[in-house]
């Protein structure tokens, strides 16, 4: 089978690698207009976040290269060893001493002056070992005991894993991307209904568990503005940005959220400085650039070779997806604040060289459609 494919290799997707990088290239600019005031205040340094944010990106896009030149299918021999690697960091990041606590969130693996985050890499690790694992298992998926419920339960574990940070909003798009991965492998619609009602429960549980959740919950179903210096906070601050960009925005570099008004405008919240100095405009724009990438990823897995470059490719496009949708339903106010990152705008390391890397593999695949 390799050789077959690797007779048919062809040239990369040029669409898609140009696409990817103007969303990166919007990223650190914003980046930098974002945080420049919060660099300046904490570090001395307006560049401070620019400068790391162009090192991980550079060093995002060197992996990213190098990754599209490994063939994909060489991936199905170390995806387990790679499955085992991102469960121990897991387990790592939850010791005392070994994991980093930011934000009430144990979620990070400090190295020097750089920190990783071992949940960025549960996702890609996850999508490598199910989608080999359900090319063996496609004849059984269809069969609820059989078929269905190993790759469930180890979904289910995994998950837990990722809450005991807790990491809600990384283990929600771990959790959606599998399930995605689960149905297009051609698992029966009437599994997933059966699993929704349990899904519901401990949703709820999770919810119950963590007081901060409720609360959450609470400034999203209620008008925020009842407690507009508590939980509606950051949701208020972030509308704040959103109302005055009108339809061509403040003009780049011109918020005036980014002046310590909305939390983390550089991280999650980036979107709602995009659209304060770049308006509806420029919003809509970097959303059409996420439809794009998102439309060419669906064609490259459609013409791709094989079931697991398939599945393969699905996968990384709808864990990038599912991360969008989230993290601007969160900044418009649609859904209350779970704490995601926006793939390729948002500054940080673990999450923007994965996701480079993950789209690395994505674009050696598209050299193999048929």
């Amino acid at each position: 089978m390799q050789n077959t494919v690797q007779a048919n290799k062809q040239s990369s997707d040029r669409f898609l690698i140009i696409v990817i990088l103007a969303i990166l290239a919007i990223g650190v600019l914003m980046v930098y207009s974002a945080s420049s005031i919060w660099a300046e205040y904490k570090f001395n340094d307006s560049f401070y976040f620019l400068k790391r944010q162009l090192l991980f990106a550079g060093i995002g896009v060197i992996f990213m290269f190098i990754v599209s030149n490994i063939p994909y299918f060489q991936w199905v021999k170390y995806r387990k060893l790679i499955f085992i690697g991102c469960i121990l960091l897991l387990i790592a990041v939850l010791i005392p001493g070994i994991g980093m606590v930011r934000g009430g969130a144990r979620s990070w693996i400090g190295i020097g002056a750089f920190s990783i985050q071992p949940a960025e890499f549960m996702k890609l690790g996850m999508i490598l070992f199910l989608s080999g694992y359900l090319v063996h298992h496609q004849n059984t998926l269809t069969q609820f005991r059989k078929g269905f419920i190993p790759p469930l339960t180890m979904i289910i574990l995994l998950f837990l894993l990722i809450m005991l940070q807790p990491d809600l909003g990384t283990g929600m798009v771990f959790v959606l991307t599998s399930f995605l991965l689960l149905f297009v492998a051609g698992a029966r619609i009437l599994h997933f209904v059966f699993l929704a009602g349990f899904g519901l429960i401990g949703f709820l549980l999770l919810i119950i568990s963590a007081p901060y959740r409720i609360n959450r919950i609470t400034a999203f179903l209620d008008p925020p503005w009842q407690d507009p210096l508590g939980n509606g906070f950051q949701i208020i601050q972030s509308l704040y940005a959103i109302g005055p960009g009108g339809l061509f925005g403040v003009g780049f570099g011109n918020s005036l959220q980014k002046y310590f008004y909305l939390p983390e405008p550089h991280n999650d919240f980036i979107f709602a400085i995009v659209a304060e100095e770049l308006g509806f405009i420029g919003g809509m724009f970097v959303i059409s650039l996420f439809f794009l990438f998102i439309w060419r990823g669906i064609l490259v897995a459609i013409h791709a070779p094989d079931l697991f470059a398939r599945l393969l490719a699905i996968g990384i496009v709808g864990m990038i997806a599912i991360q969008v949708m989230i993290n601007i339903s969160v900044v418009i106010g649609l859904i209350p604040v779970t704490g995601i990152t926006l793939p390729f705008l948002s500054y940080g390391g673990s999450s923007l060289t994965l996701t480079l890397c993950s789209v690395g593999i994505l674009i050696n695949i598209s050299k193999y459609r048929k």
